[in-house]
């Protein structure tokens, strides 16, 4: 499968997460076999007013894998200047953000509020397209705002139209948030409606989650979002199926917590430990899954605030695990 003039490997692709796909986050997918990653979303207005935050959302560090920045906003002349502004970083691609829920951003008319206006979409993506040069410009995309408002084949082939390389939907409407269950079907009619590649998002779990959602709605491929978080191996399983070779094994709990150290020691690295540490807090959680006394060490979790710390829950993990 090929993102405009980019080859991607076999594999699935790491959604972007806001407050989770940072730089240490990517480079862990990527590691483990990720098809690409994608920044955390990124505002197209506060880059054009000048803030100085926005731009370190954007910094990747080495990664293996093709890399993605996402943008969010409403306004077409905004989101083409934003792209043109960013256009000397280093990245491989940009992705538009029409899928986001959070009622700070679809109030402002962004994210997954643009399921009401597929027309303003198109025009969103047009812009970009035109600012992106030679790179290539993917949508993350829900199936609609709400029951009455199911709008992703219309986007979608706006978004074909305005010369979009790669479509990621979504199954499930803005009023439905995370709650279980997708719409498979509809996220199979983007997917006939569409020439480009289109990856189907949404639940993935396990190796076997993926396969049966590449059948259900005859994807391309999958992206992978809260599934991988805590268990970044998923991605090398996921592509082991893909190839049809032999699934590995999830690693073992020592491995595991190397992980974790790991990708939070990256993350004080390059934000200083203050920072980091506060945001490590909700990485560390998903590490917990299917442990013995999990809801004590989540607890343990939100309690971190130094690399001391880190390794005070870890040896309490290994401790209180002793037959994982």
């Amino acid at each position: 499968m090929t993102l405009g003039n980019i080859q991607l490997a076999a594999g699935a692709a790491l959604a972007p997460m806001a407050g989770f796909t940072d730089a240490a986050q990517r480079r862990l997918a990527a590691k483990f076999g990720a098809s690409f990653t994608i920044s955390e979303m990124v505002s197209a207005k506060a880059l054009t007013l000048g803030d100085k935050k926005s731009p370190k959302l954007i910094y990747n560090g080495e990664n293996c894998a093709p890399y993605g920045v996402q943008l969010f906003g409403a306004e077409p002349e905004t989101m083409a200047q934003a792209a043109r502004l960013i256009e000397t970083y280093s990245f491989d691609f940009y992705d538009i953000n029409m899928g986001c829920p959070a009622p700070k951003i679809v109030g402002s008319g962004a994210g997954s509020a643009l399921m009401k206006t597929p027309a303003l979409g198109g025009e969103i993506a047009k812009a970009v397209v035109n600012a992106a040069g030679s790179r290539p410009v993917t949508v993350k995309m829900r199936i609609g705002w709400d029951a009455e408002h199911i709008t992703a084949v219309e986007l979608a082939k706006r978004c074909e139209d305005a010369g979009v390389a790669l479509l990621a939907v979504h199954g499930r409407t803005r009023e439905e948030m995370y709650r279980p269950g997708l719409h498979t079907d509809i996220i199979a009619q983007v997917k006939a409606a569409v020439k480009i590649p289109v990856l189907a998002n949404g639940d993935i779990e396990t190796p076997l989650d993926a396969k049966q959602l590449m059948e259900q709605t005859g994807c391309d491929g999958v992206m992978v979002g809260r599934g991988a978080l805590g268990a970044p191996w998923l991605f090398t399983q996921i592509k082991a199926m893909l190839e049809q070779t032999e699934i590995p094994a999830a690693p073992c709990l020592s491995e595991r917590m190397n992980l974790l150290r790991q990708q939070i020691r990256d993350m004080v690295e390059e934000k200083g430990e203050y920072v980091a540490m506060s945001q490590a807090r909700s990485s560390a959680v998903y590490y917990m899954k299917g442990l013995h006394h999990a809801p004590a060490l989540r607890r343990a979790c939100g309690t971190l605030k130094t690399l001391d710390d880190l390794e005070v829950l870890i040896r309490q993990v290994l401790e209180e695990n002793p037959d994982i």
